[in-house]
């Protein structure tokens, strides 16, 4: 994905509070997320007060404030998910890849997140990981796929090192 500079994003929209959500959202498509740093350059770029940035930016679940991990898995914690076991699920994730939910591991590998609830609920217990579903989930079958994702990402780069040797 061809990332923009944030002077970019903020073309043509200068001075124009009413583009704060929109400028916050290719910022996050861009970024990841979306820095102290970039809240006050869009603050000064649009006239919007900086506690007005921070307040949509923290308020809206589809913003980060924290750089994420490669693989973003995130647990549905609705009514639905929550009676068929969703917390063994978070349980799971964060004892196997040893990090609390909204942390990232140290490879930058993985991060862990929770939210209220994902709408699939005749599927749950729900996982998802960077945006595809997973249903049905047990933490037996989520052990499974946090290590496919690691043994796809060491092969990967391993594939990568072979590339730059040759």
């Amino acid at each position: 994905m061809q990332t923009r500079s944030l002077n970019q994003i903020l073309e043509g929209r200068r001075s124009q509070p009413n583009q704060l959500i929109e400028v916050l959202q290719d910022v996050q498509k861009n970024y990841g997320y979306i820095s102290e740093e970039t809240m006050q350059s869009v603050s000064h770029s649009l006239g919007v007060p900086l506690i007005e940035v921070y307040r949509v930016a923290s308020f809206y679940k589809a913003f980060r404030l924290n750089p994420s991990g490669k693989n973003v898995l995130t647990m549905c914690m609705g009514t639905a998910c929550h009676v068929r076991g969703a917390r063994l699920l978070v349980d799971q994730a964060t004892c196997q890849l040893g990090v609390k939910t909204g942390e990232v591991t140290q490879d930058g590998l993985f991060s862990v997140e929770h939210v209220n609830c994902l709408g699939a609920c005749a599927l749950g217990p729900i996982v998802t990981e960077n945006g595809s579903y997973y249903h049905h989930m047990t933490p037996g079958k989520l052990r499974k796929l946090i290590e496919t994702l690691s043994h796809r990402e060491k092969k990967d780069n391993q594939d990568a090192n072979k590339n730059v040797q040759a």
